[in-house]
């Protein structure tokens, strides 16, 4: 058996999410039938970097398979994609040790959220529409609190099987694109369900001036869900690069 490591993206608007789960279209289940139908209808599992929710997206996606058979891999790549919705593309496949892993070998993830406050037609579902004016210098300072190895409880989706919540982010700050354009970007080395929609939920408060940027401190320390805020809707997310 060789184990092959395979880049690819994905649009989640028309996908639960990355991981299977019964009666519902998942990137996962998806990609797994295109590749059993390439092997003989032989079953297939792959294993991938990270779960993503219901309509989040992937800019940049890592998953490992491991196939009996040496992969022509520009043929593999070509047949595959063909086979693969429009919204799935496959960027590139390489053969690994069999230590690698998708998931946990990754020593750092990024993700972006992305916000304008302009309606546009074309960006519907890949941002989200905030028609209100940000304080975004206060949103950067309110970010510097996230860096570091910390307890993102406060931050977390409640009763998950993780067995810790610590992380640590490197970097988290806005980003400006235009007058009307922005995004969030964090790289951690880990990050817990839901830690980033509920981060931006709680910036979006301290750039509406509904808080302080030092109230974000306070939120982390007491490491309660109900001490931050709403998280904001799926569509804007993206996982945007994995490292190894």
């Amino acid at each position: 058996m060789q184990r092959y490591f395979i880049d690819l993206s994905y649009n989640g608007r028309d996908f639960h999410g990355w991981q299977i789960q019964p009666n519902a279209i998942t990137v996962q289940k998806v990609i797994e039938d295109c590749l059993c139908k390439l092997h003989s209808n032989k079953e297939v599992k792959v294993v991938g970097c990270g779960r993503t929710d219901t309509g989040v997206h992937a800019k940049h996606y890592v998953l490992h398979v491991n196939l009996e058979d040496t992969v022509d891999l520009e043929k593999f790549i070509f047949t595959l994609n063909r086979m693969l919705p429009a919204t799935i593309s496959i960027h590139g496949v390489l053969a690994v040790s069999e230590d690698m892993h998708a998931r946990f070998s990754a020593t750092s993830r990024t993700y972006r959220y992305f916000i304008h406050n302009e309606k546009d037609a074309f960006m519907h579902d890949q941002s989200w529409y905030l028609p209100s004016e940000m304080d975004f210098n206060a949103m950067n300072e309110a970010s510097k609190f996230l860096l570091g190895k910390q307890d993102f409880t406060s931050l977390s989706k409640l009763h998950t099987d993780v067995k810790t919540n610590i992380c640590t982010v490197s970097s988290a700050q806005w980003v400006i694109q235009s007058t009307s354009e922005a995004y969030f970007e964090i790289t951690a080395d880990r990050f817990l369900r839901n830690m980033v929609r509920a981060t931006v939920g709680t910036l979006m408060e301290v750039g509406l001036g509904k808080i302080t940027p030092n109230k974000v401190k306070s939120i982390l320390e007491a490491k309660d869900r109900q001490a931050a805020s709403v998280s904001v809707p799926a569509h804007g997310l993206f996982l945007w690069k994995v490292e190894y």
